[in-house]
């Protein structure tokens, strides 16, 4: 038996605190077959990112990180979906500063993966 994927999710600030949506990407995720949605604690506070946050405000931008990494440490997941790609880059950059092993995607990204297992 092969052991399902287990994703966290990062919610992006702008869907989640601008627009509201947070239980859509979540319910992308565990309709993926094979993928185990394993949530993390504050999975909608800013991981640090925040467009030019994280240039402008370093010191700022990287306790936030920290802090986010965490989280995403503490919920044992191989994989981090996000939905904006500032955010990918930050929370990629937290992964190299701990030197954890994982992957960080799109959400968009997962979808793709699920279609392409399908179609084999």
């Amino acid at each position: 038996m092969v052991r399902a994927t287990s994703v966290t999710y990062q919610d992006s600030c702008h869907l989640a605190h601008a627009q509201g949506i947070s239980a859509a990407p979540r319910q992308i995720i565990s309709s993926i077959p094979g993928v185990q949605l394993v949530e993390m604690r504050h999975a909608d506070r800013c991981c640090g990112s925040a467009g030019v946050y994280g240039l402008t405000q370093g010191e700022m931008s990287l306790r936030l990180l920290e802090e986010k990494m965490r989280d995403i440490s503490d919920t044992g997941a191989d994989v981090i979906a996000t939905s904006n790609p500032g955010c990918m880059a930050q929370l990629e950059a937290g992964m190299r500063r701990r030197r954890m092993r994982g992957r960080v995607v799109h959400l968009v990204e997962l979808l793709d993966e699920a279609y392409r297992r399908q179609s084999r």
